[in-house]
């Protein structure tokens, strides 16, 4: 008498499921709930996903959070299928990369992307290189007198730092309009919303980092 035979393997759905699991568990591990941002949770609108990763990926860029997890979804359930959310983000990370805050990016899945943060002196030489427009004015604190002493301290040591790279040694001349111009850029990468001023100091000593 024949003994049916019976098929152990994993119908195809399921080991799909169990792969996606296995690589969610994978990327917890390696990024963490810190270095990770969803973009489909609250289901929001295109111009609403780019101001919240750019506000995002310059915050972990001041953290020098280094490689990142942006996960934008696929775009199934968008009208006629098109994926609005992940192609606003890939020219968001173009942008970024002109201006000094992304150095590149990668596919990770078909909903998400590995980014790779720029230095934050990577802003400052991005500034450098455009001689002709003024840095970006930040809106508080107005001027150098405001800030709080041990930021004037980092910000003239940076000053010091930028200079000498760029060959000045004999550079207290010099050294205010450095500072301005550094306090300007990287004023502007802060985000709104709590200390600005010790985030401003974070900025700074990441900065400071990079000549090291």
């Amino acid at each position: 008498m024949a003994v049916p035979h019976t098929s152990n393997r994993t119908p195809l759905k399921k080991r799909i499921k169990d792969i996606s699991t296995l690589r969610q568990a994978f990327d917890e591990v390696r990024f963490g709930a810190d270095r990770t941002i969803n973009l489909r949770t609250h289901l929001p609108t295109r111009d609403e996903a780019v101001r919240r990763l750019e506000s995002w990926l310059r915050q972990k860029q001041v953290e020098q959070a280094g490689e990142v997890l942006v996960v934008t979804g696929r775009g199934n359930n968008s009208e006629g299928g098109v994926a609005v959310i992940r192609e606003a983000a890939i020219a968001l990370l173009h942008v970024l990369r002109r201006k000094g805050v992304v150095a590149g990016h990668e596919e990770h899945s078909p909903g998400s992307f590995i980014v790779t943060l720029a230095s934050v002196r990577a802003v400052l030489e991005v500034g450098k290189r455009r001689r002709d427009a003024a840095p970006p004015k930040p809106a508080d604190p107005v001027s150098l007198q405001e800030l709080h002493a041990e930021t004037r301290a980092l910000l003239r040591d940076l000053a010091h730092r930028s200079l000498e790279a760029l060959g000045v040694h004999d550079n207290e001349a010099f050294v205010e309009g450095e500072m301005l111009a550094h306090f300007g850029r990287l004023a502007a990468t802060i985000p709104p919303g709590g200390d600005r001023e010790q985030a401003l100091r974070t900025a700074i000593r990441g900065a400071l980092s990079g000549y090291e």
